[in-house]
């Protein structure tokens, strides 16, 4: 069994997550695809750096990530840092052929995501992009049916990301709140990843228009309140070119929404509907059933994807609850066992491209008021 070493960039809420995914693939999946070893994370402070060693057992920290760059017993480079970081250290991962699973979105802008392209589409090792709710079982088996025609034609879609999570007016300012430093709010934290679900299962996107707000315009800062740039709040219509029209909502202000993520899906043939609220099943209509008297054959089923992944995955067994954690455990198996077998990923570099340009086209049609098309 080959083994990979990891080199963590950033060990906040993510970074600490994503250890946890790596140290959990051997008891999770039986066998694992390789086997892992924790060598050394980049931290913006000491006290970061230590926390790593004591938590996780990474063997050293350093404020520097090209140390981590530098060193042969480290294959695998892992960035959960602020947005406006990703850009540079993808790039410095993919020359210096390391593998790199970097969280979303992938830059701050389209020029900087267009650049890590241009590296990755030529670099020799493997690339993933943290696009997480791709591994939910009932997403997974929602794919599976979208592709084998289980909708037919789709017609229209709604989609939505909602957190509750900024609605406190007085909750501090920081790196997420800053536009040079994210890029965006709730359009890049929440909408990169439903933008990517509409496009994984439904097909690519044709052109949008948006609206954006920013609804609270000052939080605490170190020194008093601080002007807010980005956005609140997003909606917006948008055409794939498959033809399908549909609404995708993304919000940090949905009082009483914990970390829901909505997604229908409506075509000639069937339907899907899914709540991450309420993860274990899949809603699916299939509308070639006969009509009858008091609804015959028709009506939504539910479908128990509960913790059905695959083998070899092997705990917890298939009929238990699935939840958060798991689907972030399922990407990092999913990218480690593409190395393993030196195959490209889905969802890669290249897949986050296609989701910053449709958030660079969401940001011109909010300024302009007008539809947008996406490149």
């Amino acid at each position: 069994m080959k083994t990979f070493g990891v080199g963590m960039v950033g060990y906040g809420f993510m970074g600490r997550m994503h250890t946890y995914s790596y140290q959990s693939l051997p008891m999770i999946y039986d066998p694992p695809p390789a086997k892992i070893k924790l060598v050394g994370v980049a931290t913006a402070t000491p006290e970061s750096g230590r926390r790593a060693i004591e938590q996780a057992g990474y063997e050293f920290d350093t404020r520097d990530y090209h140390d981590l760059l530098s060193r042969d017993d480290i294959h695998l480079i892992n960035i959960c840092t602020p947005n406006n970081l990703h850009r540079d250290i993808a790039i410095d991962a993919l020359k210096a052929g390391k593998h790199v699973y970097c969280d979303k979105p992938l830059a701050v802008n389209l020029a900087q995501a267009q650049e890590v392209w241009e590296v990755a589409r030529d670099a020799k090792t493997i690339h993933q992009m943290t696009f997480n709710y791709r591994f939910i079982p009932a997403l997974l088996r929602a794919k599976q049916l979208a592709d084998e025609g289980f909708l037919g034609r789709v017609y229209q879609f709604r989609v939505a990301y909602l957190h509750s999570s900024y609605i406190n007016p007085d909750r501090p300012a920081s790196w997420r709140t800053d536009k040079a430093v994210s890029g965006g709010g709730a359009s890049f934290d929440l909408g990169s990843h439903v933008i990517d679900l509409v496009r994984h299962i439904l097909g690519d996107f044709d052109s949008v228009f948006a609206t954006m707000d920013t609804m609270i315009k000052e939080r605490p800062g170190p020194s008093g309140r601080v002007p807010i740039e980005v956005d609140d709040v997003l909606w917006m219509q948008a055409r794939l070119q498959s033809g399908a029209v549909g609404t995708i909502e993304a919000s940090r202000l949905s009082t009483g929404a914990s970390d829901e993520i909505r997604f229908e899906a409506h075509g000639d043939k069937g339907a899907i509907r899914f709540n991450s609220m309420d993860p274990n099943w899949l809603d699916v209509y299939d509308a070639t059933l006969p009509e009858g008297d008091f609804g015959g054959e028709r009506g939504f089923k539910r479908i128990e994807s509960v913790q059905r992944y695959p083998k070899p995955a092997s705990l917890p067994g298939p009929k238990n609850s699935v939840g958060w954690m798991r689907y972030h455990i399922a990407s990092i198996h999913d990218f480690v066992s593409n190395v393993t077998a030196n195959r490209q990923s889905s969802p890669s570099i290249y897949d986050g491209l296609k989701v910053q340009e449709v958030l660079d086209a969401v940001f011109r049609s909010s300024d302009t008021g007008k539809w947008v098309t996406c490149p």
